[in-house]
This record gives structure tokens, C-alpha cells and sequence, in this order.
């Protein structure tokens, strides 16, 4: 099963694959790419994306400084530097039904001794999201979260803007997180894969988007603000989740 889950860039079609130049030789950055499909991430559709060098995608709209805290996709965030070593690379590719970003030969900054991890985190059309982990050479728990946070999973959240009783002219954003899916670190494993599978749509609730973009009963306390800001993004919840090990 997890051979299936696996999306083998070999087998692509190689002029989908593309090599982040940028990405693949720095640290710490982040780059923002434009999906053929839209992606229906918590019930809303999107198809504007920024990969990191640390192992994770931000589905924020407003990039800010704290990109690791919410709003990601996650198959391995940690402190990778892909300019360590030119076989090292962050690769990409879109064939209309599944966009896959792969985090090849990545070595963890200050702890290149240990080797090398290779995985992907693919985004498919219809909501699933499949990790694959091809290389991993230490166990997660022992990587240390010190200069840069260690954790697997999903994150979500929502957007308000407050006047600020100071300056009432200016506007305060504030970021709510309302929902996170951590993975158990400890079966991240080499040749092992999680998938994430949406739960059908609730016939109860009015889907603003659609059957395709399928949501459920929001089952969550949140600030009532995010009444005002926006509704049916609470209206989404990710379902079975999947671990396969080898």
C-alpha cells in the first residue's frame, strides 16, 4: 500500500517535473507556486501555494513571518538546508489531478552527519493528502526543535482584522488556528505513508462550494468573531486518517 501512495517523479511525465533552483539552493526560504487545479484545503478551494525549504507547504493567503505556526501542510517540517549539498533538491510537479512537491536528499542543518531524508507530500484534486516517506535515517523524536519547530501534520485557520485601540485608525490582523491533525512522529518511518481522506459532504449545511469540495458538521468552539469573517471555513473536517508502514 504504501508503494501505491508513493508518486514516483521517475514515472511522471518528465517535463511536469521541475527542480526549484531557488529553493534547492538556500535555507530557510520559502516560494510561492500556482496549482492547474484548485485544491479544496478545509472546504475552500485554492490554488495559490508557497513551499519551504522546511519540509512543509503554507496554504496561508498573507505570507508573515510565522509560516510554521498554522495554515500548513506538513509530511516533515524541521530545519533542512537543501544548499548543503548539490545533490540535494526540492522538486515539483503538476499533472492536473495531484500536485506533488518532493523534498529530495535534504540534510538537517547542523546534523549532516546523520544523512540524508527524502519525502513528498502529494495534494490530490478530489481533498486527499498522502505523505510519503522514502529515506528517513534517525528517528523523528530525536531531531531537535531548538532553532526551527519538529512536527507532521495538517493546520488551518482564519484571518481577522482589528482596529487597534491605540491607533484606531490602523488595523490588527489576528491569526485564529481552529483546527490541527498531528501525526505520531514515531511511525514516521522510511517506506512508510499517511493519508488523509475529507469526509463527505453534510447535506445539512449549505456548501458555499460545492459537492466536489466536501464538508461536515463543525464540531469545534471558536471565537464568535470568526462569525463575521468567514463561516463556512470552520465547516470542514478532515476525516480517516491512514498510516501505512511498511
Amino acid at each position: 500500500r504504501t508503494k501505491e501512495l508513493w508518486v514516483d517523479e521517475v514515472e511522471a511525465n518528465q517535463g511536469q517535473v521541475k527542480v526549484h533552483g531557488i529553493l534547492s539552493n538556500t535555507h530557510r526560504q520559502a516560494s510561492r507556486v500556482i496549482l492547474s487545479f484548485d485544491f479544496p484545503f478545509y472546504g475552500h478551494p485554492q490554488r495559490h501555494i508557497t513551499i519551504a525549504t522546511g519540509g512543509f507547504i503554507f496554504m496561508g493567503e498573507v505570507v508573515h513571518r510565522m509560516l510554521t505556526a498554522t495554515q500548513y501542510i506538513a509530511p516533515l517540517m524541521a530545519n533542512f538546508n537543501p544548499s548543503y549539498s548539490r545533490n540535494s533538491t526540492i522538486k515539483y510537479f503538476d499533472n492536473g489531478m495531484v500536485f506533488v512537491v518532493q523534498w529530495d536528499k535534504v540534510y538537517l542543518e547542523g546534523k549532516e552527519e546523520m544523512g540524508s531524508f527524502t519525502f513528498q507530500a502529494a495534494l490530490h484534486s478530489d481533498g486527499r493528502i498522502v505523505f510519503g516517506y522514502k529515506e528517513i535515517p534517525m528517528p523523528i523524536l530525536k531531531i531537535s526543535a531548538t532553532q526551527h519547530p519538529v512536527k507532521a501534520g495538517l493546520s488551518d485557520a482564519f484571518m481577522i482584522f482589528n482596529s487597534s485601540p491605540d491607533v484606531p485608525e490602523t488595523r490588527r490582523r489576528i491569526i485564529y488556528e481552529y483546527h490541527r491533525a498531528e501525526l505520531d512522529t514515531s511511525k514516521v518511518t522510511s517506506m512508510s505513508a499517511v493519508e488523509f481522506t475529507p469526509l463527505p459532504s453534510d447535506q445539512r449545511l449549505s456548501n458555499p462550494v460545492g459537492d466536489k469540495h466536501p464538508c461536515t458538521h463543525p464540531t469545534l468552539h471558536i471565537p464568535k468573531e470568526a462569525g463575521t469573517e468567514d463561516p463556512y471555513r470552520v465547516q470542514w473536517w478532515w476525516g480517516e486518517e491512514n498510516v501505512f508502514l511498511k
